[in-house]
């Protein structure tokens, strides 16, 4: 591992420590499958409250796999792409217990096998649920690792494996737990706050702020 990768990684455990968290509220396996569904172009604090009432009402995944469609809508409606996550939701739900016998995957191939479901959904559940090491691409971690240096792609897939060059497999989890922490507080989408940044030495953006 490079020298200054090391020393990102160091910064990073230092400012956030090094535990493991989920950031969408769940207590088993499909309901966070689903809450990840449901957080694509969402904030986790907007699904979370959206959940806190869904997991009540749809308490079983046979339940989900049940729901109509019109009515799941309505039930999610405040999430953007209501129709099409409301929809792949109960697809979702069907296949898991037709399928699945009611147990959520652990394969890429399987969990990507399921609608709604695509490669960052699917290390999301690797990660927390199996805890296999898994590198999990979102907007904070795509934006803030060309920032860094640790890519020049701007397709998640390619970022996905740059990031596995870059990394060691016991911070693939980790740094995106940190870096979501990071972009969330100093290094903004819109604005980013490079004079508090623990990473400013470091970063190789070209709009630096000084």
């Amino acid at each position: 591992m490079k020298k200054r990768t090391k020393e990102i990684l160091a910064r990073l455990d230092e400012a956030y420590g090094t535990d493991y968290r989920c950031y969408l509220n769940h207590d088993s396996p499909w309901q966070l499958l689903i809450a990840v569904i449901l957080s694509a172009q969402c904030t986790d604090a907007r699904v979370n409250i959206v959940t806190k009432d869904l997991f009540q009402k749809y308490s079983t995944l046979e339940a989900f796999a049940g729901a109509g469609i019109e009515e799941m809508e309505q039930d999610i409606r405040s999430i953007g792409f209501y129709h099409n996550k409301a929809r792949n939701i109960i697809k979702c739900a069907r296949k898991l217990v037709e399928e699945f016998g009611g147990e959520v995957p652990q394969t890429l191939e399987e969990l990507t096998s399921l609608p709604g479901v695509g490669r960052k959904t699917a290390n999301v559940i690797r990660g927390n649920v199996y805890h296999e090491p898994s590198v999990v691409v979102d907007t904070h971690v795509k934006r803030i690792s060309k920032r860094l240096g640790l890519t020049r792609e701007d397709d998640p897939v390619k970022v996905e494996f740059d990031l596995m060059k870059a990394l060691p497999k016991d911070h693939w989890i980790l740094y995106n737990i940190q870096i979501i922490t990071l972009g969330r507080s100093i290094c903004t989408a819109r604005s980013p706050k490079c004079s508090e940044c623990f990473l400013g030495d470091l970063c190789k953006a070209e709009d630096k702020q000084d």
